[in-house]
């Protein structure tokens, strides 16, 4: 072989050389993130980062393309009040986030507050394959059904109002809230109904389900540990429209009040039938699923004077002030009156994209990285974070509540907080 033709086939080698090295790009390279705001190293794959190598273990936002949120309650149906209230503070959460350039998309899913449809939301939720994170569930039933899907998807959840004792031990490292549990709610009931309103005979209904039941147990527990009598304990069938039969049961023992664990439909039934069922002039206690217009309307006067526990209206602050002022002039309706979560859904949704932000990684080339299980670490690890409840931080089980619950009566048909 000449000389001549064994240059030409090297100058041929080098160059298809230098073609294939340009293709495959830089070798090395990272990008600012991490769940700490530390750094993330990329990898040679445009910029995403070591922990996005397996494949499905990280979100991946496209140039373009929103963060995409999920919130699951009742957007129907009687208990309707509780996630349209909670939802409209979450739109407005989500109309001013910004995830590294990327904007927020919300899908908000009925699940009508069952157990049936909380089941049926998070594996909707699921298969979709691109919700990032939950704000969610609404109701204790339905979030107790939702949380074992969620945790084998590895999609963090932060509820602004489930508050059954049971959901944070469960073992699940996806489950927080930011509302506080009935351990606490279930004991402020009992206290001040012994001890404020010197109440000593109490009678217990309760609706059977995961929430009315959970309490109503808490709330019966703590009375007794006080010293007071408990002189039925009763469930009754949600959804139907009258209870005269089991309050009529109830008189024959003559207590001082009755305590109900359930929810606003419910409650209005029976409180409305106490006076023509022999316990005219008992004084009636309920909490903050009973909450809220619905309650008042269904019951009429009857609801006059009556105690109900629900979140407490959180300390006044000019983040509060704003919020308030921003929900009336958006919905026509002022906060804490279709629930008292409003203030609890907004801060829930923040939790969640502070988490998100701390987690993020931009690949350089508009693509967003959120690596899944350092989402969850981050939700789990909030610490000091500055909301409209107050400062929240999360706990190894995922309390993280900031406001406990507070006593309310109703007067001239509406709700005043008891110092």
């Amino acid at each position: 072989m000449s000389k001549k033709r064994i240059f030409s086939l090297l100058a041929l080698l080098i160059i298809a050389t230098l073609v294939v090295a340009g293709c495959a790009g830089p070798a090395t390279g990272g990008t600012t993130g991490g769940t700490t705001g530390g750094t993330t190293t990329g990898s040679a794959a445009g910029g995403a980062p070591a922990e996005c190598s397996t494949d499905g273990a990280c979100w991946v936002i496209k140039s373009g393309d929103p963060v995409k949120v999920a919130y699951a309650g009742p957007l129907t149906g009687d208990n309707a009040n509780y996630g349209i209230d909670i939802s409209n503070a979450i739109k407005l959460a989500v109309a001013k986030a910004d995830i590294n350039g990327h904007k927020v998309e919300l899908d908000a899913e009925d699940d009508q507050g069952t157990p049936e449809g909380g089941a049926q939301v998070a594996n909707r939720v699921v298969s979709a394959g691109d919700t990032v994170a939950v704000i969610g569930g609404t109701f204790s039933g339905a979030t107790n059904a939702a949380i074992p899907i969620y945790q084998q998807a590895r999609i963090p959840m932060v509820s602004p109002s489930a508050t059954n004792p049971d959901l944070t031990t469960l073992g699940s490292d996806v489950f927080n809230r930011v509302a506080y549990n009935d351990k606490d709610q279930g004991k402020v009931a009992a206290d001040y109904i012994y001890t404020t309103l010197g109440l000593k005979k109490l009678a217990i209904i309760h609706d059977g389900t995961t929430y009315g039941q959970g309490l109503a147990e808490v709330a019966r527990d703590d009375y007794k540990e006080l010293g007071g009598e408990v002189t039925a304990f009763e469930a009754i069938t949600p959804g139907e429209k009258d209870y005269s039969a089991v309050l009529t049961q109830i008189s024959s023992n003559k207590p001082d009040a009755l305590f109900f664990g359930g929810y606003a439909p419910e409650a209005g039934v029976i409180v409305s039938q106490m006076a023509t069922s022999g316990l005219d002039g008992v004084t009636f206690v309920s909490d903050d699923g009973t909450y809220g217009d619905t309650y008042i309307q269904l019951g009429g006067a009857a609801t006059e004077d009556t105690y109900i526990t629900s979140a407490g209206v959180p300390t006044a602050s000019d983040a509060k002030a704003a919020f308030d002022a921003e929900y009336e002039k958006a919905y026509g309706q002022k906060t804490g009156v279709l629930s008292g979560f409003s203030w609890f859904g907004y801060d829930a949704a923040n939790v969640i994209f502070a988490a998100i932000k701390s987690v993020a990684v931009d690949g350089g080339d508009g693509t967003l990285y959120i690596p899944k299980e350092a989402l969850i670490k981050a939700v789990r690890g909030t610490s000091g974070f500055e909301g409209l409840t107050g400062t929240i931080t999360c706990d190894s089980v995922g309390e993280c509540n900031a406001t406990g619950p507070a006593v309310f009566q109703v007067k001239d048909g509406k709700y005043e907080t008891i110092d």
